[in-house]
């Protein structure tokens, strides 16, 4: 499997960017949060404001289905998100089902479809984390559809994840691939650039590694991490 950026420059031109600090990294990952929460709260809103507006009464059963709708997907993000950027309590390892769920919620709400095929019962934090960081990024990577393979399993003393984005239009963003290098972002979105290098520093941390190619209507992300 080729690494991160298959045309990619083997010496990269000119100086590169500092790394981010721990502050930047958490400023970037709490406005990343906000972004994803305030879509289906500002909805949930704009339903109550439709039940309280005595003009729009024969709207009542719109305003109904917005508010549910929108508080199904703000909890689905926020049981995702307290998993795959949060510490989640003190829990080191995870139920690969809980993990299965959680990945579920976050497709419930998009266009790709998941396809989840993990092997091990239970994956430790960093290896958790990783599998459902990689597959929110690679439902991302569909943005007209398609199906996002995920596969964990254990051989020997390594977890290894594999992560498939297939659809017609698959596509991974430039701030991604630098993100996953551990590159400072440039040009591009915090927002997309952060989880990709929040991946890259959780995973080097735990003695693991971060690859991703990029070929016609495929995106695949590779991971190992000590078990």
């Amino acid at each position: 499997m080729s690494d991160i950026d298959q045309n990619a420059p083997a010496e990269p031109s000119g100086e590169l960017p500092p790394a981010p600090r721990t502050a930047e990294v958490a400023a970037y990952l709490a406005a990343r949060m906000c972004h994803d929460f305030i879509s289906p709260a500002s909805a949930i809103v704009s339903g109550l404001d439709l039940l309280d507006d005595p003009s729009a009464q024969d709207m009542r059963e719109d305003a109904m289905n917005l508010i549910a709708g929108s508080a199904r997907k703000l909890a689905d993000l926020l049981s995702f998100t307290r998993v795959a950027f949060g510490a989640s309590a003190t829990a080191e390892m995870f139920d690969a089902r809980e993990l299965a769920k959680l990945a579920q919620g976050v497709f419930a709400h998009m266009r790709a479809e998941m396809d989840w095929q993990v092997e091990p019962a239970s994956l430790n934090k960093p290896a958790a984390r990783a599998i459902l960081n990689l597959a929110q990024m690679a439902g991302a990577a569909l943005p007209t559809g398609g199906v996002a393979k995920i596969r964990a399993v254990v051989e020997g003393a390594t977890v290894v994840l594999a992560v498939e984005a297939i659809g017609p239009r698959a596509r991974l963003r430039s701030e991604v691939l630098a993100g996953l290098r551990g590159e400072a972002m440039g040009e591009g979105l915090h927002g997309h650039w952060v989880q990709a290098y929040y991946v890259h520093l959780f995973l080097t941390d735990a003695g693991g590694r971060i690859f991703a190619d990029v070929t016609e209507e495929q995106v695949t992300f590779a991971a190992s991490i000590p078990a």
